[in-house]
Formats: C-alpha cells, sequence, structure tokens
C-alpha cells in the first residue's frame, strides 16, 4: 500500500499533472467568457435584426404538445430546437478563432525569440548553444559545409 500512495504521489506531483489541472481550470474560466460574450454580446443585436427573436429559443414544431382540461402537458409532442445548436455553433466559432489568435501570437512570439539574428527578444538558451555548435562546425570543416534546406531559412 506504501508503494501504491508513493507511485501516486510522484503522478500527482509530475508537472505535466498540474499543467493538465492549470489548462482545466482555465479552460473552463475561459468557457465562462466565451458564455457570456456569446449570450449578452453577439446574440442580443442577432435577435434584435430578426425581430426580437432569441436564437436560443428558436424551434421547429413537428408535433404540437397536448394539454389536459387543467393545463398538465399530457403529451409533450416532437419539438427540434435548432436555436441552441446555433448558439452552440457561434460558441465554438469564437473559441476556435480566439484559440486561433492566441496559438498565432504566441507561435510569432516564438519564432521572434528562437531567430538569433534578432536582437531585441533575448534567444534561448538552448538555440543560441545550438548556433554556437552550428558556426563552430562550419568554422573547424572550413566554411565548406553545405547548408540544409532546414538551415537556409
Amino acid at each position: 500500500m506504501k508503494n501504491f500512495i508513493q507511485e501516486f504521489k510522484k503522478f500527482a506531483v509530475k508537472g505535466n499533472m498540474i499543467d493538465l489541472a492549470i489548462g482545466v481550470v482555465i479552460g473552463a474560466a475561459f468557457n465562462r467568457i466565451v458564455d457570456v460574450l456569446v449570450k449578452k454580446i453577439i446574440t442580443p443585436p442577432l435577435g434584435y435584426l430578426t425581430a426580437g427573436v432569441d436564437i436560443a429559443d428558436m424551434k421547429w414544431v413537428l408535433k404540437e404538445p397536448v394539454k389536459a382540461a387543467d393545463g398538465t402537458i399530457t403529451d409533450p409532442g416532437v419539438v427540434l430546437g435548432y436555436g441552441a445548436f446555433i448558439e452552440a455553433m457561434m460558441d465554438f466559432f469564437i473559441v476556435a478563432l480566439t484559440l486561433f489568435i492566441v496559438i498565432k501570437a504566441v507561435n510569432s512570439l516564438k519564432e521572434k525569440a528562437e531567430d538569433e539574428g534578432n536582437k531585441t527578444v533575448p534567444t534561448p538558451k538552448d538555440i543560441q548553444l545550438l548556433s554556437e555548435i552550428r558556426d563552430e562546425m562550419r568554422r573547424m570543416n572550413g566554411g565548406a559545409a553545405k547548408e540544409s534546406p532546414a538551415t537556409s531559412e
């Protein structure tokens, strides 16, 4: 049992699990932001353009619900709520677009950091060392080493 607890402790403290937990928490918070953005900022103008109809309430009734004399519903009928689907698609589009923009910005910063010629952003130590090794190898070979297509960028 002690070995099991030690293994679990090693697993739980591992960086990947902590990173995953942080990602889940941030994802939940981001989901709330997107939900408010769609329901409170994007949907109202669209509802205004569609004569005040709330997109989430849009539906297609295939069979009307049946009500008893006292007002209780005896048969729920068949209703396709396509408005909720449209709203979910808008949520997805906003999340996808936002993630694309964030990843594009991060990749841009990463490219600047890995560009050894760009002095405005400090080059990571591993990239700097690899560049020095490459330059030293070229010097030792008399500069005759051919550049591969990957290094000629």
